[in-house]
């Protein structure tokens, strides 16, 4: 009889790691069958997707509120069909404010729970790390640090490798894209994966663009979109922006060609940051959020920095720019200080090779599969 696995999977990034996993637990076991919440890249890998991506993934408190009912909806929906179909496990990635829950509810159910990419535990609300034992069986983590955090509680976890490390790999080694640089000197814009990020951080990275652009000779800037939808906001922002610089163009889907070939970054804090990393490209770091959001976020955050590059590190090895001090003026400068070979931009870059050893060899996907099929096995 085959086994059945439930995938939940709320981000574009989940379903991109996710199907990662999904297709090499089917190269070893092509009858394991995958069903769930997922997005493009996990129904490409085969899997029934029953609510995509696209609905779930949202940021900030004021966001998740507004559509309270519908989250609730699609939790008690996934809750029933755990209960009807019995799966042999259920494969939870990062999505804590909708996974956490579900693991509660699936441990009491007697289903196992495998979680991949560990929630931020460790920077906030750290009293859920005790919880995640109680209803976790097996935690797959990416960053080396984590397997540390729950000692002691009795959880088992397992350091796979960061998923990006072979993704990259690829790019870093692969031909050079013909990407549309409009400027001999180039900078990639980053302004995250989620409509919210890019109406906020967006602005404010134009803003400190044209100041450089002012500053320097024949600037080229690149905004990197993960996809058409964050393009298409991007686009809009651009050409309702009061403040731009004049040679900017827009691409999508190769956010790590475009790093390849930057000579320094402006990146939204994030998973982002850890892809800037691996591809060696200097940069800052910007985040802005929903004024409520971040009040709330400042009191639960227990890390000085919020740049995962920064968290991996252990210290601030890339400048960041949060709320408040997100100003186009100070990104400019700090910009300006990495892009020519200055003893700032040569630590920087040394920085970054640390980072990017600590994360790995890379096959954290087929290390991840093992792992999953051994524990629908037994």
């Amino acid at each position: 009889m085959s086994k059945s696995v439930l995938v939940i999977a709320g981000e574009i990034s989940g379903d991109m790691h996710a199907a990662r996993v999904v297709e090499a637990v089917r190269s070893r076991q092509p009858d394991v069958r995958f069903w769930g919440i997922g997005g493009d890249e996990l129904e490409k890998a085969g899997m029934e997707v029953l609510y995509h991506v696209r609905d779930m993934a949202v940021m900030g408190l004021t966001e998740v509120l507004q559509r309270y009912f519908f989250f609730r909806k699609v939790f008690h929906r996934m809750q029933a069909l755990a209960r009807e179909r019995r799966p042999d496990a259920v494969w939870l990635v990062d999505y804590p404010g909708f996974n956490l829950p579900f693991a509660r509810k699936m441990n009491r159910l007697g289903i196992k729970v495998l979680y991949y990419v560990c929630p931020q535990v460790w920077a906030w609300r750290r009293s859920r790390i005790r919880r995640m034992a109680r209803d976790v069986d097996r935690l797959l983590v990416i960053f080396p640090f984590e397997v540390e955090v729950f000692s002691g509680t009795g959880l088992r976890v397992d350091f796979v490798g960061h998923p990006l490390v072979e993704e990259t790999r690829h790019v870093w080694n692969g031909m050079e894209a013909d990407l549309p640089w409009p400027g001999e000197e180039r900078v990639a814009l980053l302004p995250g994966s989620r409509v919210q990020e890019v109406e906020r951080i967006l602005p404010v990275m134009l803003e400190a663009a044209r100041r450089l652009e002012r500053m320097r000779k024949d600037m080229g800037f690149l905004i990197a979109a993960p996809s058409s939808k964050i393009a298409e906001v991007a686009s809009h922002r651009v050409q309702s922006s009061g403040v731009k610089p004049e040679r900017i163009e827009i691409v999508v889907g190769r956010t790590r060609e475009a790093l390849k070939q930057a000579r320094a970054a402006m990146v939204a804090s994030g998973t982002a940051t850890i892809e800037t990393a691996l591809m060696r490209c200097p940069m800052i770091v910007v985040y802005k959020t929903a004024a409520l959001t971040y009040w709330f976020g400042r009191r639960l955050v227990c890390v000085p920095d919020i740049g995962m590059v920064n968290v991996v590190a252990g210290k601030r090895i890339c400048p960041e720019f949060v709320q408040q001090e997100a100003q186009p003026e100070k990104m400019a400068e700090a910009m300006e200080a990495i892009l020519d070979d200055t003893p700032e931009r040569t630590l920087m870059v040394k920085e970054l090779e640390s980072v990017a050893k600590e994360l790995g060899e890379g096959g954290s996907a087929g290390r991840a599969a093992e792992i999953l099929l051994e524990e629908i096995s037994t």
